[in-house]
């Protein structure tokens, strides 16, 4: 037996291996069929906020290449395609008026995955809000929430037949405090207020949503994707510590805890909870039952405690902590314990959690064709095997965990980096929009395919 199917043995016959992609990094045509600006079309054409100016203008050109880029995904003999729905296509302004040419655009989509046997995982909200609902505050404002309500209710009652599983958000800690705390995504702000309004908001948006779709359609598995923070101490002192709980709870209990066990925790409440601007109701719309959750991992979290006395929750320093200078090239740390160690801890912390699925997890590597076009990215190959390995372990170990989704299917606009850093299973020519598999790509090709052979065995 080789390494690939010793690798695929060890997961169950219905784990499900398939590769992600999001809306604005691939689709491009962002004025065609009827698409309105998003924040990010927006943001990307201010001076200064993306990498050399680069934008989604053309991205991919996904939107006029989806039918060969579906016959891209079967060939890497894969489960499911996790992508993302543009509300700007479905609703240009964000409320009001249906766009049928976004609809169809979709129709077309999840058509030709039913065809090519693929399972559907589209996800409602990957950063990309209508430009027209920013005028009003974005996320904000609680009317956003309504307007996420009624943008799902259209969505579940398009396709909600065709759909294997549907997720409200992906990574709200990056449209709340990656785009209003520290400002390096869109609208780009630098604000704590706004930043933790926006986290109720967002919270109470994905109650909404919940509840709408299942008004439409109560047999859709609904979730959330969550880039939960594996957060370690810088030392062994007691200062760290309660850093690192600190922590957890402003980066992930902050979702978790609403959406999971109805509650925030008391601790940040109590620093910062003002700031949320809760309304009586709103923890038990938060709350809703939930049939998966996903879980996005790139790297651990160093922490240490900051002794400032102006220091504001979570009053944490980031440090490195893997004691290595072996990084991917975005400058991120490789731990594939991390993501273990956090299944386990949320899974002892929250008894209401569902199984999961590893909605994204991938290397960034800027690995270019050698003079015989070959992609030889070797590194991407490792980080992915070594953390299969051990999310293969967490399953021994008893974490419920139902599939895996690679991030990411084809290189593709990385936010604020641009087109700089590659993430894909696929290299992409975005002078020509040539696709070419990149080694790590067939190598997931042959793990995807070893497994659902055992999967027919068994």
């Amino acid at each position: 037996m080789t390494s690939i199917e010793k690798l695929a043995q060890r997961f169950p016959p219905d784990f499900e291996f398939g590769v992600a992609t999001a809306a604005y990094q691939i689709e491009g045509a962002a004025k065609e069929g009827g698409r309105k600006p998003s924040i990010w079309d927006a943001f990307s054409h201010m001076p200064g906020r993306v990498f050399q100016g680069h934008s989604g203008d053309v991205a991919c050109d996904h939107y006029n290449r989806w039918e060969s880029d579906l016959d891209l995904i079967k060939s890497l003999e894969v489960d499911a395609y996790r992508f993302s729905i543009a509300w700007p296509r479905i609703i240009p302004d964000g409320r009001g008026a249906v766009n049928e040419q976004g609809l169809d655009f979709y129709d077309r989509l999840i058509d030709g995955l039913i065809e090519r046997n693929i399972k559907v995982y589209p996800t409602l909200y990957h950063w990309d809000l209508p430009l027209a609902l920013q005028g009003y505050g974005g996320w904000t404002d609680r009317d956003t929430a309504e307007a996420f309500a009624e943008y799902t209710r259209v969505v579940v009652s398009r396709f909600g037949d065709r759909i294997d599983a549907l997720a409200t958000f992906n990574e709200p800690w990056c449209s709340t405090y990656l785009s209003l705390l520290y400002g390096e995504h869109a609208p780009g702000e630098k604000n704590l207020d706004a930043a933790m309004a926006a986290v109720h908001v967002t919270n109470l948006a994905h109650g909404l949503s919940v509840q709408a779709a299942r008004a439409e359609r109560s047999d859709i598995p609904m979730g959330t994707v969550l880039n939960a923070v594996s957060p370690y101490p810088a030392s062994d002192s007691a200062e760290d510590a309660a850093a690192v709980e600190r922590s957890f709870q402003f980066n992930n209990g902050v979702f978790f805890g609403p959406i999971f066990d109805g509650a925030y925790d008391a601790d940040l409440l109590e620093a910062i909870g003002d700031k949320l601007l809760i309304k009586s109701g709103d923890l038990e719309t938060i709350n809703q039952p939930l049939d998966w959750w996903g879980f996005n991992y790139y790297c651990p979290a160093g922490v240490k405690h900051d002794p400032a006395k102006d220091a504001v929750f979570p009053a944490t320093i980031s440090v490195p902590i893997t004691g290595s200078d072996v990084r991917t090239d975005i400058g991120w740390e490789i731990m594939p314990k991390g993501m273990y160690d956090l299944l386990h801890t949320v899974y002892k912390r929250y008894d209401n959690l569902p199984p999961c699925y590893i909605t994204e997890n991938g290397a960034c590597y800027n690995t270019e064709p050698d003079a015989n076009g070959v992609i030889d990215d070797q590194l991407r190959l490792d980080y992915i095997e070594s953390h299969l390995s051990i999310l293969a372990d967490a399953i021994e170990d008893g974490i419920p965990l139902k599939g895996y989704f690679a991030w990411s299917l084809m290189d593709n606009f990385e936010w604020a980096f641009g087109y700089k850093m590659r993430f894909g299973l696929v290299h992409v020519d975005y002078d020509t929009q040539v696709r070419t598999i990149k080694k790590s790509g067939d190598w997931y090709k042959q793990v995807a395919a070893a497994h659902t052979q055992i999967s027919i065995k068994g």
